[in-house]
């Protein structure tokens, strides 16, 4: 499913105008990219979290030159299911 489909089952069920709900779906999507940003973590109960996850440095390959490297620590976005949602998925297959 890609966005356009989201914002129309939105704009069917509810009956409010697709571009009501494709601004409001990019303002939602624009808070979590902020507040990841700012390191803070977004709690949706009964969805799930969106994380900061914190790597630590470790040491890669290049393959073609056959030469180590340092990958440096950084941070990643990362989506955590809620229990309820998890439970949801397993029992619909």
């Amino acid at each position: 499913m890609r966005k356009a489909d989201l914002v129309n089952k939105i704009s069917e069920k509810t009956g409010i105008q697709k571009i009501d709900v494709l601004v409001t779906l990019e303002s939602f999507f624009k808070e979590v990219k902020d507040s990841l940003k700012d390191g803070e973590n977004v709690y949706v109960r009964g969805f799930g979290s969106f994380i900061v996850k914190e790597r630590a440095e470790k040491i890669g390959r290049n393959i073609k030159k056959n030469t180590a490297i340092i990958i440096p620590a950084h941070k990643v976005p990362a989506f955590k299911p809620a229990k309820t949602f998890v439970e949801a998925v397993k029992k619909a297959n």
